[in-house]
Formats: C-alpha cells, sequence, structure tokens
C-alpha cells in the first residue's frame, strides 16, 4: 500500500532571508515534495527492486547536482553551495520532509559532519585523500566515538586508547553506534592519546582516520536499533590497529573541542529535522481528519480532534521559533551554549508529542508501515538520548542561569 497522498509542501519566501537562500528552499521543496516524496515506496525499497531503487537514488542525486544544490552544508571551493548556517537551519526543515533528503542532497551523517571536521582540521592531504572523494559520493564514512563501557554523556571517559609506535598509531579499545559502520570506507576515531597527568580534562583525544580495511579493524556486528537487526550503527573492537601518524585530524589533543563543536552545531541540525518531520506530520494529520468519516462525522469536527491540531500546531511553532533563535545566536557569534541545550531537549519532545498525536489520529495505519510516523515516532524518542541525553542538558542550563545570578546580574531572554 503506498504512502497516504498530502497536501503540496507549502513554502512562502521568509522576509529576513536574502532572496538567494528563499530561492534555495523553494528549489528544495519542488524536488521534495514532486519527485522524492512520491517514490519513496520505491526508495524504501516497498516497490521495484533494488537496483531500481539505486537507479533511482542516482538519478535524483543527479539531479540534485544540476540544480546546485548538491552538499549545501559545504563552502563552494569544496564543491558545495555554501549556505551558511542559518540558511541551512532553514533548508533543514524542508529536507526533513523525506528520510531520503539528506542522502540524495549530500548532507546526510556522518558524513556531513566528517566533511566539516576534514575541512576545518584536515592537511591539505587529508583533503584530497579523503574529503574530495567523500563529496563527490565516491566514499562512505562513519564516527566511532561512543563506547559501550563507558557513559556516552562524558565523553571524557573514553578508553580507546591511540600509542605512538614509530611512525604509526597503534589503536586499541572498543566502540559500539558507530555510525555507518557497515558501508564505511573509513571512520574517524576518538581516542584517548595523551597521559593521565598530561594536560587538562578535554586536552586528552585525539580523532584519526582508519580505513576500515585496516587490520585490526574488527566490525562485529550491527547494533539492533528499536529492533532492526541491519541498521547502519556498528559494534567495532579495534586490535593493535595500525594507521600511520598522519591519520591524526589535527593538533593532539584536540579531539575533545572538534567533537564539540560538530556535535553543537548537529544538534541544531537535528532541530530543525525534527521540526521539519513534524511539519509533515502535522500535514498527514489534519489532511487525515478533513477525510476519515467516524461516528456520523468527519474527525475535523470533534473537538478532541480540534484540540490535537491546536496543541501540534502550538507545539510546531514553539520548536521551530527556538530552534531558528538558537542558530540566529550562533550566526552572530554570541554564546550559544544554553539555547543548544534548550532545544535538544524541548524540541525531541515536542516532535514525539506531535507524531503521537498524528499516529493517535491514523489509528492502526499510524503503526503501520504504509505511512512514515512510525519511524518519525522511534527517531523522536532516540534524539532524547543522541547527542547527550536530556538530563545533561538540563543540568548544564541550569548552571549558566545560576552563574549568570550568582555574577549579580539576571537572564536576559532577549540577548543575543
Amino acid at each position: 500500500m503506498s504512502i497516504p497522498s498530502f497536501a503540496p509542501l507549502t513554502v512562502s519566501p521568509i522576509p529576513s532571508l536574502p532572496d538567494e537562500v528563499n530561492q534555495i528552499r523553494l528549489d528544495t521543496a519542488a524536488i521534495v515534495s514532486d519527485h522524492i516524496i512520491p517514490k519513496e515506496d520505491v526508495l524504501a525499497g516497498r516497490e521495484g527492486s533494488n537496483e531500481e531503487r539505486q537507479q533511482l537514488y542516482y538519478e535524483f542525486q543527479q539531479y540534485v547536482k544540476s540544480s546546485n544544490l548538491w552538499a549545501p552544508h559545504l563552502p563552494r571551493e569544496y564543491g558545495g553551495v555554501g549556505m551558511g548556517f542559518l540558511g541551512l537551519a532553514y533548508m533543514n526543515e524542508i529536507l526533513a520532509w523525506s528520510p531520503f533528503s539528506g542522502g540524495i542532497f549530500g548532507i546526510q551523517a556522518p558524513n556531513s559532519g566528517n566533511m566539516q571536521i576534514l575541512i576545518k582540521y584536515g592537511t591539505e592531504e587529508q583533503k584530497k585523500k579523503w574529503l574530495e572523494p567523500l563529496v563527490a559520493g565516491e566514499m562512505q564514512s562513519g564516527f566511532s566515538m561512543t563506547e559501550p563501557d563507558n557513559a556516552g554523556s562524558d565523553p571524557r571517559s573514553i578508553q580507546t586508547r591511540a600509542v605512538r609506535d614509530g611512525d604509526e598509531w597503534v589503536i586499541n579499545g572498543r566502540k559500539w553506534f558507530t555510525s555507518n559502520a557497515r558501508r564505511a570506507d573509513f571512520v574517524i576515531v576518538m581516542c584517548r592519546t595523551e597521559d593521565e597527568d598530561s594536560g587538562g580534562a578535554n586536552d586528552k583525544m585525539t580523532q584519526i582516520i582508519v580505513p576500515t580495511d585496516t587490520p585490526g579493524f574488527n566490525l562485529v556486528r550491527s547494533v539492533p536499533v528499536w529492533g532492526h537487526t541491519r541498521g547502519s550503527h556498528g559494534e567495532i573492537v579495534y586490535k593493535d590497529c595500525r594507521v600511520p601518524l598522519e591519520n591524526a585530524l589535527g593538533q593532539r589533543g584536540t579531539g575533545h573541542a572538534a567533537a564539540q563543536e560538530r556535535l553543537g552545531a548537529g544538534r541544531v541540525y537535528h532541530c530543525m529535522n525534527s521540526v521539519g518531520q513534524m511539519w509533515r506530520a502535522f500535514d498527514l494529520m489534519v489532511k487525515r481528519t478533513t477525510e476519515r468519516q467516524v461516528h456520523g462525522g468527519l474527525l475535523e469536527s470533534k473537538q478532541f480532534i480540534q484540540g490535537f491540531i491546536a496543541d501540534s500546531y502550538m507545539d510546531i511553532q514553539a520548536a521551530r521559533l527556538m530552534t531558528i533563535h538558537c542558530a540566529e545566536v550562533i550566526d552572530s557569534g554570541g554564546d550559544p551554549r544554553t539555547e543548544i541545550s534548550a532545544i535538544k531537549v524541548f524540541v525531541p519532545q515536542a516532535f514525539h508529542r506531535v507524531v503521537d498525536r498524528a499516529i493517535q489520529v491514523h489509528g492502526a495505519m499510524g503503526v503501520s508501515s504504509d505511512t512514515p510516523l512510525s519511524g518519525m515516532y522511534l527517531g523522536a524518542r532516540t534524539l532524547r538520548i543522541a547527542d547527550g541525553p536530556d538530563e545533561v542538558h538540563r543540568v548544564l542550563i541550569a548552571k549558566n542561569v545560576l552563574k549568570r545570578y550568582h555574577d549579580g546580574m539576571a537572564w536576559d531572554f532577549g540577548r543575543y
């Protein structure tokens, strides 16, 4: 059964944005709405053969490239669009209408984050060897940070160690939830490289590029997530895994700082992606209420359902405006830490509520694979753990607020 139809994706120019960014949003909406969503059954493998799916995926990518929309997060000199942080945040809410848009537009995690780390920290040789083929879509990459034996909420506790031996790093350790592990040609591994008594707590990690065909790189399994046994997250054991010294990204001890930069920006993008998915869930829900007859009338006539519509509207608007404000703070050069933590807690919970209401309105269809709602629901719950659990971010918000008051100042909600 096909995914239910939807009202056309309505995107109007935003007066505060440059004309170029508004045009990119309009062009993106046209591709997502007119081309990608109507073919989601094929892209998901529910219809047609695997060869047809791959061919369609390739054709869409070529169309995006010919439309000058490929890799919007990258500077033009590296083959991207050079959107800028705020413009990309606005673009992400449109891309997120379909789970297939990211890969088709060349901005799919973890590749997109790895590209930006390579641009900032990579040498010219590393960029030529790893970045250029990654941007061209000729390679896949992974990010290997989380460990099963250490709390993911405390990256300073990472125990995977890289020890220098001559002109090589020797890596030993165990990781899991390494993104894209099964398909990756190389992974960027967070390793402990400094002694316990050297430097500060944040200066002991280094990110190192490890090709996945390196002896000692052992992909143990795909980690089952929500019952999916062949997902993209892998458990990896590094056993005397040797790579050249020049595979280190940036200076020794800069791994923690690089990871925080990546995660901070990623949290904003995740939240704008969540807004886009909420938007589509809202669209599916409202359309369903205008068509479904129950107990002598359309669903839209029932006050409970009208409450769903109103509550979801408010959740989406609040989540969207909070996230845009956070992006504006970052774009202006302000300190965004409190805003990032706030959206990281609030938006996934709002996302969960909006999708939950949409599922309720769809009834049995809502928990089937005939709509994208079940995938959204699981994704919303996962986001409350990914990139730092809610509890860590709540503590950080409170500490930042209290610090202002201890310094003799009140909190300024209008600040940038």
